[in-house]
């Protein structure tokens, strides 16, 4: 059963097992995923450093051990996001970013494609600057000095091996993070025992206060469900369309929310002894005993590899969604290269932190107001799509005025003034609600609130009266035309 699962389909693997399909439409016949694969693909990113990391720095805010734990638990319930959009994948057969051309319109929808691309290499760069890193600690342990040389080697062999797993495309993904959940568990399970004896849930005795408390709040649900609310449905197009919602959801958020909240809160637990150097990936593991770093290192390296592949696979479709007229394989090995020049910088630059920590809260200032105008779309148009209109131009149900459906649009924008206005990202930017309120971080409600009442205030009848003239049935034979 297990081989048949996450065997790769013939059918979409080119001569030498690479995938060709981009972003046209999966057949049904082509649709052999279940939604509980979807848990351990999930799961084995996840299990990840990179999330402990996230629980590390949220301790940096100020805040006590069980605040942290208190705003992890509820952060990570966003996971719930993720699950909501991969529900129209099986739908519409193909990626977010050809979906989002319902709601957006195929014109209007690559402005947002940008931001996405934008954001997928945001998280490419530093997954794999936190690979060399890691490479430079193990070449430490060597004796082997850093050096300008050493840091330019290692970020080009890992840029290539990060190249091998997009290439195959999305049934390998699959497999691979399938085979790593149970190591990468062991990993957790053993770093976890060598931390009980260590932690010091009282190293800060007051906490911070609740405007603090709110923007870690932020950082931790764009961190994490929120985060990776624009992949979903690049995973979940090779379900069948009846596929289950409700298994679907679960599964995802199960596979997400279980090890995120684990890795945080172990993230948080060594901050507490390990102190200023608990943001970084060596600096984690700095007080264990020395047999121990190696293994750590070299799974968390395997880790960081994993969970860029999926953000490398989802920048790739992101790119032909743009309407570059490019193959899939092409796209990968494009990010690949501006990925690559990305983590140079970040690695020499002595700043690497911030530029993480600031990074992700202002994915906050777009992806929460997409999102909100993503799921309300396709609630008024009763969770249904035309998958032959999605892969059209002109012509398309969707195409609208110009190609741009201007209420999206107009939410998309109005979600984002109100996040500027609410966010703190000091020392950078502190925007006015966020001065009046002593630090206090809305940005991610205020973004998702104003775009979702504003798109169904702007669209809702017309949105609801189009959904009528969308097809039952899916005719492929219409697709494969196109």
């Amino acid at each position: 059963m297990v081989k048949e699962v996450f065997e790769i389909p013939m059918a979409e693997a080119g001569p030498v097992g690479i995938e060709r399909r981009g972003i046209d439409y999966v057949p049904a016949k082509e649709r052999w995923a279940k939604p509980i694969n979807l848990f351990w693909m999930w799961g084995g990113a996840i299990f990840n450093v990179e999330i402990m990391v996230y629980g590390a720095i949220l301790m940096s805010f100020g805040l006590s051990f069980a605040q942290a734990v208190f705003i992890i638990a509820v952060g990570n319930l966003s996971y719930l996001l993720l699950g909501l959009t991969s529900l129209q994948g099986p739908e519409a057969g193909t990626t977010t970013f050809t979906i989002n051309r319902a709601s957006f319109g195929p014109n209007g929808s690559k402005l947002i494609a940008v931001f996405n691309w934008l954001t997928q290499v945001g998280f490419e760069t530093e997954g794999l600057a936190l690979v060399v890193i890691a490479g430079l600690a193990l070449a430490s342990k060597l004796g082997v000095h850093s050096s300008t040389t050493l840091k330019v080697v290692l970020i080009l062999v890992a840029a290539a091996i990060q190249l091998l797993l997009p290439l195959l495309g999305h049934a390998a993904i699959l497999k691979t993070l399938r085979w790593l959940f149970i190591p990468f568990l062991v990993l957790f399970i053993v770093f976890a025992a060598l931390s009980i004896g260590k932690v010091n849930v009282h190293s800060v005795h007051h906490g911070a206060n609740w405007q603090t408390m709110l923007e870690g709040l932020a950082f931790i649900i764009s961190a994490s469900g929120l985060g990776w609310t624009e992949n979903g449905n690049d995973y979940s197009r090779y379900l069948k369309r009846d596929a289950s919602a409700k298994a679907t959801v679960g599964w995802v958020f199960l596979g997400t929310f279980i090890p995120s909240v684990a890795l945080m809160v172990l993230g948080a637990a060594v901050a507490t002894f390990v102190g200023t150097n608990s943001g970084s990936i060596t600096g984690i593991a700095a007080n264990f005993t020395p047999w121990f770093i190696w293994p750590y290192l070299i799974v968390a390296i395997v880790q960081l590899f994993a969970i860029n592949s999926l953000d490398l696979y989802s920048s790739g479709v992101t790119l032909q969604a743009l309407g570059l007229r490019i193959t899939r394989w092409q796209a990968v090995i494009l990010d690949t290269v501006i990925c690559t020049a990305l983590t140079a910088y970040a690695i020499f630059s002595s700043s690497f932190n911030t530029l993480l920590s600031e990074f992700i809260l202002f994915i906050i200032v777009w992806v929460a107001p997409w999102t909100a105008v993503y799921l309300v779309d396709w609630l008024l148009r009763k969770k249904r799509y035309s998958a032959v209109d999605l892969q059209r131009g002109k012509s398309s149900l969707y195409y609208r005025q110009g190609g741009v459906h201007w209420p999206a649009i107009i939410a998309q924008i109005l979600g984002m003034v109100a996040a500027m206005l609410t966010i703190d990202a000091y020392p950078h930017y502190v925007s006015l609600v966020s001065n009046a309120t002593n630090g206090a971080d809305f940005s991610v409600f205020a973004g998702f609130i104003v775009a979702a009442v504003t798109y169904w205030a702007l669209a809702g009848r017309f949105v609801s009266a189009e959904a009528k003239l969308q097809p039952a049935e899916i005719d492929e034979a219409a697709i494969s035309g196109i």
